[in-house]
């Protein structure tokens, strides 16, 4: 099958997006978004923000544009810079400008990492002026009224150096994430990794003793994530302790005591 190429502002979620409510978020963002307000999805890795901002984009029929942030993203990089193209020089807008301009969804994932002069371009896009300053081309880009700006961070990794200021996250409608209940995540668990129900439980079981050990040796526990790749690796024929083995175990420590720790735990419930 050939790739596709896809325009972001015109990449808008045909089907329907899994994914189970485990609160009042669905109402919250619809309000936020009615109201021109910018959201703030806050939680530990793998436990569903990226899906509930699809699901959302789906349900509110438009665009989404996520852009997964990194030590090296700039302000350049989201708003776009000059390029030479067949000898002659031009604008380029990047995903944010672009996403302004179209009423998209931008999504910024993980916000903390990106640079902090990234924090400034976003700033009068998070509050009543709704404008990207755009200064390399002397202009003020007024927001598209169906634009949305959503940005996700994991406080579990929260540093002096990478913390979310008060001046950023006051601009935003918060709203929590964590894992499951245990019912509702082996629902998931079953429904996306494809195996039977007494299975996903001990699956889920298994997350917990991990997230048990959450700073006792391990940064993170097991993600929602994590046992949907197992579940998935185990409908495919792969032993459970195996697939535990190499979704779970080595994706969340690469210390061998602890790896010891955690496949103990696994061969103990499969």
């Amino acid at each position: 099958m050939n790739a596709r190429t896809l325009n972001p502002e015109s990449n808008f979620i045909e089907r329907e997006p899994y994914y189970e409510p485990v609160g009042g978020e669905i109402t919250i963002f619809e309000a936020a978004y009615a109201n021109r307000l910018p959201v703030l999805l806050k939680g530990p890795t793998g436990c569903g923000k990226t899906r509930f901002m699809e699901y959302m984009a789906w349900r509110l029929k438009r665009p989404l544009i996520t852009v997964s942030c990194h030590d090296d993203l700039t302000a350049s990089d989201l708003v776009g810079r000059y390029l030479v193209k067949g000898g002659e020089t031009c604008w380029i807008d990047g995903p944010l400008a672009r996403a302004v301009r179209a009423g998209a969804i931008c999504y910024l994932d993980e916000i903390v990492e990106a640079r902090k002069d990234t924090m400034v371009v976003i700033h009068p896009l998070a509050d009543d002026r709704r404008a990207l300053p755009m200064e390399k081309l002397g202009l003020i880009l007024e927001a598209n009224d169906d634009f949305c700006l959503a940005i996700s961070y994991n406080p579990g990794y929260q540093s002096v150096l990478k913390d979310l200021k008060q001046s950023t996250r006051q601009r935003f409608v918060a709203l929590e994430f964590d894992y499951p209940s245990a019912s509702l995540e082996a629902k998931i668990v079953a429904t996306e990794g494809r195996v039977d129900a007494a299975l996903a439980e001990r699956l889920v079981k298994f997350a917990q003793m991990t997230r048990n050990l959450k700073g006792s040796g391990l940064e993170e526990g097991a993600s929602t994530r994590l046992l949907i790749h197992a579940g998935k690796l185990i409908a495919n024929g792969v032993p459970p302790v195996i697939a535990c083995q190499s979704a779970i175990a080595q994706a969340i420590t690469d210390d061998p005591e602890m790896l010891a720790a955690v496949q103990e735990l696994s061969s103990s419930l499969f």
